[in-house]
């Protein structure tokens, strides 16, 4: 009998834990994380010695979860591919909002129509007072995009930020778990391996991770880079701090202190961290080059025209010149500045130049190694640029130059007056009353509008009809040489390409176009400089360049979309996958609610019958 006690005993006990579990399984059937119990019972093992053996009944083993490693770091792999995704589309989606609400486009086109109205419209001080407002409402349309694309790069800076706390938040809890698992022993706490597997998931949320499990039952994550964030009961803290060279610009650095950047991928901050580098960054330059190569334009052919007040064009635009940012750990005394030397070289790049003790490099952000020349100067040129050096540098110094970053933002009107609008070409010439041959010069091109003797009056004189000499205004020769027909001619800065056949001693006079008032050749120039190819060469037109930057904008967005719809999809799927594992289903725990409340109530029946047995047993001894 009291074989039978022990075995009803048994299988109560057991039958008890059962039921716990399965309701703990239904009342978790919502919470996240949880991993369906289950009970892991085996027949209890019977003594040795007897003619033969009945049982012992029942002993529960554990209380197991039901997991799978494999689809568990499947699902955590998908959730960071898809937080990343989602950053991503967020962040492109604000950018493409940013620059359809600016209507740069049409800002431009209503710009370079005013210098067409212009053209049309000879002394109408009206068109040029119009033409000046174009040109300030164009600029405060560079200002806006620009300070608002500086502006998500800020918002950039604090999610950075925000989400390295967060990582090392929760690598502390998951420490602080790991330590709580290890002191359990073999007595396997599911609770705290469900908590520490949610904190894990969270985790892959901001960062892509890897995970070792070790015999103690702790786990090892490391961060894409090989980065240990947590080992044992100890968590490795990330930290967020300024760019070495751009102290506007966030970076991640270990817990060594080394900046891991470009090494962080996955999750929400690798998103960030990837948008900022290949996303935002190239537009803010490329809208820049825009900037620059409009302004440019407009600057350079002023220069080739007469203002109302009969004088040499100047700049209708200021823009910022090249930012130049040392390195916090340069050691020497140099002082590196850039200018911009030629708009047809210049790119979206930005660059880092090294000193090796003796020599300059120059590569671009990327790595990407840039050959430069020395000036005779001692100035360095390459890409459009050139660098000047002062001072004395020391060895693995370094500077970032920033030739565009910050164009959009400080472009600038610095024509005060409509009046200095140059809408007259800058030189005429003029044919001698006695000439005798059929020469004829139309125009003057200004090939140097720099050239401190561009003004002045000079004589081009044809002493024979296959020779010609250039004389100034005191009679002294500044170029000659033999002559044939179509043959160009230049001399301070311009250049003339006579038509038809001068005759020996002809002569023309060039100097400040007489009809400035009354002549807009040059404001026609300008109003076609939208389509003037200047860019990349003399292959790429401003209004072409901004065109490829909405394009650019544009599949920045759609690739963000469709790659945010894919991963969801495949995240749908890991978490199914796993679930259908760990996840509890309620219609298999209802039955086994009915199979464990049978079997208990089974065994307490066993327990009645040992007690009806025994005490029948005694009343008979009794008797």
């Amino acid at each position: 009998m009291s074989n039978l006690l022990s075995i009803g005993s048994s299988g109560l006990s057991a039958a008890q834990i059962a039921l716990n579990t399965v309701g703990n399984n239904i009342t978790n059937v919502n919470t996240t994380g949880y991993s369906r119990q289950t009970v892991v019972q085996t027949e209890a093992i019977s003594g040795t010695g007897t003619r033969y053996t009945t049982g012992s009944g029942v002993d529960v083993q554990s209380v197991q979860r039901a997991y799978s490693s494999y689809l568990t770091s499947a699902m955590w792999t998908a959730n960071s591919s898809m937080q990343s995704a989602s950053t991503t589309n967020d962040l492109a989606t604000t950018l493409n909002n940013v620059l359809s609400a600016t209507s740069l486009q049409s800002s431009m086109d209503s710009f370079y129509s005013a210098f067409s109205t212009l053209a049309n419209a000879s002394g109408s001080t009206s068109s040029r007072q119009a033409l000046l407002g174009s040109a300030s409402s164009l600029v405060t349309m560079f200002n806006t995009l620009g300070q608002q694309l500086q502006s998500q790069q800020s918002q950039v800076n604090s999610q950075i930020t925000s989400t390295v706390n967060s990582i090392n938040s929760v690598a502390s809890n998951i420490a602080s778990l790991n330590s709580q698992i290890a002191q359990a022993g073999s007595n396997v706490p599911n609770d705290l391996l469900d908590q520490r597997d949610n904190l894990v998931q969270t985790l892959s949320g901001y960062l892509g991770v890897s995970t070792s499990t070790q015999p103690d039952g702790t786990i090892s994550i490391y961060a894409t880079n090989g980065q240990a964030l947590v080992s044992g009961s100890t968590s490795y803290a990330l930290s967020s701090g300024n760019n070495a060279y751009d102290s506007s610009q966030t970076d991640v650095f270990d817990s060594t202190g080394t900046d891991i950047s470009n090494k962080v991928s996955g999750g929400t901050l690798g998103a960030l961290l990837n948008y900022r580098t290949n996303t935002l960054q190239p537009v803010q330059n490329q809208l820049g080059q825009v900037a620059i190569a409009m302004a440019s334009g407009v600057n350079s052919q002023q220069a080739q025209g007469l203002d109302a007040n009969g004088n040499q064009g100047s700049a209708m635009f200021s823009v910022p010149s090249p930012a130049v940012l040392a390195s916090s750990a340069n050691k020497g005394s140099a002082t590196v500045s850039a200018s911009i030397s030629d708009v047809s070289k210049l790119t979206t790049s930005d660059y880092v130049m090294t000193y090796d003790g003796s020599n300059w490099n120059l590569q671009t952000t990327s790595g990407q190694s840039v050959t430069m020349t020395t000036n005779p100067d001692g100035s360095l040129s390459a890409d459009g640029l050139t660098i000047s050096v002062s001072g004395t540098p020391q060895a693995g110094d370094s500077y970032e130059i920033q030739p565009t970053r910050q164009a959009a933002s400080g472009l600038g009107v610095s024509m005060t007056s409509a009046n200095g609008i140059a809408a007259a070409a800058l030189l005429g010439a003029t044919a001698s009353s006695s000439n005798t041959g059929s020469g004829a010069i139309s125009s003057v091109s200004i090939t140097d509008p720099s050239n401190s003797a561009l003004t002045g009056a000079a004589t081009l004189t044809f002493p024979t009809a296959s020779s010609y000499q250039v004389t100034d205004s005191s009679g002294n020769v500044i170029s000659s040489g033999s002559y044939t027909a179509g043959q160009t001619i230049s001399a301070n800065g311009w250049s003339v390409t006579p038509s038809g056949t001068p005759a020996a001693n002809d002569s023309f006079s060039i100097g400040l176009n007489s009809n400035g008032l009354n002549d807009t050749s040059n404001a026609l120039t300008m109003s076609g400089l939208a389509d003037s190819d200047v860019l990349n060469g003399g292959s790429t037109s401003v209004t072409d360049a901004f065109s490829q930057l909405t394009t650019t904008v544009g599949n920045a967005g759609s690739q963000a979309s469709t790659n945010l719809t894919t991963q969801t999809s495949l995240y749908n799927q890991a978490v199914s996958a796993q679930q259908s594992v760990s996840g509890v289903n309620l219609d298999e725990e209802a039955a086994d609610l009915v199979k464990y409340q049978q079997a208990y109530q089974a065994s307490a029946q066993v327990i009645s019958t040992a007690q009806t047995i025994f005490a029948s047993l005694i009343t008979a001894i009794q008797s």
